[in-house]
């Protein structure tokens, strides 16, 4: 990649992908600042497989653009050099050896660091000359990262890394990268459906549902603009805050809110902290409702 000096590892400015008539993404917009961890989170089908193979160069955008370090994603040596990539299901050859890897991975990677591989997995206790087959999936999974790992890779995008491991596994795999991360200037996004062991190592997140971005920003500042608010019965749009979600009884609302000025905020509302998890299961029931809303009309 020529553009290393920018801010932001990957930005992306109406990025849109169409099969057929079905949009899979749609007027993406994102920004990941370099070094960063970011959660990419949603329901299945939300564009999250596809805005990773995208920024891969495994996919093309239909519009839009997408960058990872100011450069257009495509399948070329050199781009691929700064690009870590492990997909669900942790792709590895089953007959090959941690041993095989090492050898291999010296002639198809530019920057590759046997030593950094072979100390992390034998930090790990794993036997090198054990088919990875024969491995169980937390092993495997850590053989997957440890060898994107050794790419020494700028950007290092995953998908579903931990969906099938159990939480012994997963906690093991996400310790591995939050330490990969603190001893490198690696940039991670990576997309899970199991949230709170996210919010452990993510210092961003991006909530995507039905093929759009519903919102992507700094965990910590998420959690300070988003409430649930608690109070009388109210009605109607409000300037101090936009409704994510809201159920109402005859004499009580119950809503989470993004507030846009606490100082405004009218008195009488109870005013309580939300989770990471809150908020995205809020702006995912939202985008549902919107979704559902469009086809009853259509």
């Amino acid at each position: 990649m020529s553009n290393t000096n920018t801010a932001e590892a990957v930005q992306a400015k109406g990025l849109s992908k169409r099969y057929g008539k079905f949009w899979a993404l749609k007027d993406c917009d994102i920004d990941v600042p370099v070094g960063s961890i970011t959660a990419l989170v949603g329901p299945n089908g939300a564009g999250k497989s596809t805005l990773l193979q995208i920024l891969t160069g495994l996919n093309a955008p239909s519009a839009g653009v997408g960058r990872a370090f100011g450069e257009q994603p495509t399948q070329s040596p050199e781009f691929l050099s700064e690009i870590g990539f492990l997909a669900q299901g942790i792709p590895l050859y089953k007959q090959f050896t941690i041993k095989d890897y090492l050898v291999m991975g010296a002639h198809v990677n530019e920057h590759w660091d046997r030593e950094l591989m072979e100390a992390r997995l034998a930090d790990l206790h794993i036997p090198f000359d054990r088919p990875v087959g024969k491995m169980s999936g937390g092993q495997r999974a850590q053989v997957g990262l440890a060898i994107a790992l050794a790419k020494r890779p700028k950007l290092l995008l995953l998908d579903e890394p931990v969906a099938a491991l159990d939480p012994l596994a997963r906690r093991d795999f996400l310790s591995s990268l939050a330490d990969a991360v603190v001893e490198t200037d690696l940039t991670v996004v990576m997309s899970s459906h199991l949230l709170a062991d996210l919010e452990i190592i993510c210092d961003r997140v991006i909530i995507m549902a039905s093929g759009q971005v519903q919102l992507s920003d700094d965990i910590e500042h998420v959690l300070e603009t988003h409430k649930r608010l608690i109070g009388s019965r109210q009605t109607g749009k409000n300037a101090a805050y936009d409704v994510i979600q809201e159920v109402h009884t005859p004499r009580q609302s119950t809503i989470l809110a993004r507030i846009k000025d606490m100082k405004s905020l009218a008195s009488g509302w109870h005013v309580h902290d939300v989770t990471i998890e809150d908020v995205v299961l809020a702006y995912m029931e939202r985008a549902n409702e919107s979704t559902n809303g469009k086809e009853e009309v259509s």
